[in-house]
């Protein structure tokens, strides 16, 4: 047994030497691209199989995930998109990627023709639309698609906590877009607040993979419109409701809308700081930039192009949670319900921590040090406020 070790000893010193005379030789060179890194990335990979993922427009580790949902239920509707499906339901601003519980589907919007109050899934006329991946586009903060029944073409943007959908219809009659809050999983609680004949606020409580998931809205539109409710009762708060918008020049209709953990006012402040008075195609452009920087965080070099689309848009899916949970003020709701408020740090949520432990959390270490700082915050934030500490099996 000593001679063994003595070997062995006398084997490791003996390559140490060698290694000590050996010049290593270290390529310092950086790496270059070739194009644009968004281009690579392909957001429909995993929204197949059991991939649970979704296709829709993102920003990195932001608070709206705006994406269409095309399945409404079931072990893969997780995420709210199949790629086998061929039926769009509408689009909603909360989506989770890659889980093996569903939740969110959050405040679905769907543009159409008639003021049908009534998704259609129970094979009755609905405001479902069909739709062909011939006909479907995204890109890192960007997602569009043509919706075959009613022949409206769809654009969705987003800021890390406020949204922009862009809707272009056929006719100048008949416009109409489904405000509906049923959407998905369980509705505990819910508002809606007709503002103005161009604004609305609500709120959303839901039961899923969350037994309580509080979210707040505000919606800005561009032209003004009409409900199916009267805008001055004070009284009425649909849970879904199709409203008429006047556009006699035919123009895209925009819809802007910001969303809060805390309240109205603050989804309305998230909506007014991060898009304001910007059009869609400033705001696709920041979105763009914003993730064509966060990629540049590791360049490749490879010949192989099929490679570079694997790489980057696993990559991009690394980045899209855990989620931002404060808004603009700093204002949070915390593990136990109540309104809290960070100023030094980023407060997470969404974790996934059995799963995302294993080399995701190790990632971030090397490319995003100062977010790992803020996570760490998080979780020692959530043991004050809830008494207990995420984790990882």
């Amino acid at each position: 047994m000593k001679r063994i070790a003595l070997c062995a000893l006398f084997t490791i010193l003996m390559f140490s030497c060698q290694q000590k005379n050996k010049t290593i030789i270290t390529d310092n060179s950086v790496a270059k691209t070739d194009r644009p890194l968004t281009e690579y990335v392909n957001t429909f990979i995993g929204t197949g199989g059991h991939g649970h993922t979704y296709p829709g427009a993102t920003m990195p580790f932001g608070m709206m995930q705006l994406s269409p949902d095309t399945r409404l239920d079931g072990w893969d509707g997780c995420s709210g998109y199949h790629y086998t499906d061929d039926v769009i339901y509408g689009f909603s601003h909360t989506h989770l990627s890659g889980t093996g519980v569903s939740d969110y589907g959050d405040i679905l919007l769907m543009p159409t023709t008639k003021p049908i109050l009534h998704n259609g899934a129970d094979g009755k006329e609905g405001y479902s639309s069909k739709f062909s991946h011939d006909k479907e586009n995204a890109s890192p903060g960007y997602y569009e698609v043509h919706l075959d029944d009613t022949d409206i073409d769809v654009r969705l943007t987003v800021t890390e906590r406020a949204g922009m959908h862009e809707y272009r219809f056929r006719e100048s009659e008949n416009q109409y877009v489904i405000l509906d809050l049923l959407h998905r999983d369980k509705l505990l609680e819910h508002d809606l607040q007709f503002l103005s004949n161009t604004e609305i606020s609500g709120k959303r409580y839901s039961s899923a993979w969350a037994t309580k998931q509080m979210l707040y809205f505000y919606i800005k539109t561009s032209h003004p419109f009409s409900s199916s409710y009267e805008l001055d009762d004070l009284e009425t708060t649909p849970t879904i409701d199709a409203l008429k918008f006047d556009n006699p020049n035919n123009e895209p209709v925009t819809i802007k809308i910001g969303i809060s953990p805390v309240d109205e006012e603050g989804a309305k402040r998230n909506l007014e700081t991060e898009i304001g008075e910007k059009d869609f195609k400033t705001i696709k452009k920041q979105a763009n930039d914003t993730w064509e920087k966060q990629l540049n965080k590791i360049v490749i070099e490879d010949k192989n192009q099929d490679n570079k689309v694997n790489f980057y848009s696993a990559l991009y899916h690394t980045m899209i949670a855990p989620n931002l949970y404060h808004d603009v003020d700093g204002r949070y709701r915390g593990m136990d319900l109540e309104i809290h408020e960070t100023q030094d740090f980023d407060y997470y949520t969404v974790f996934s921590l059995w799963d995302t432990y294993r080399a995701a959390h190790p990632l971030y270490t090397i490319i995003e040090q100062e977010r790992t700082n803020d996570f760490i915050n998080t979780f020692t934030a959530k043991f004050e406020e809830g008494g207990i500490l995420p984790f990882g099996i």
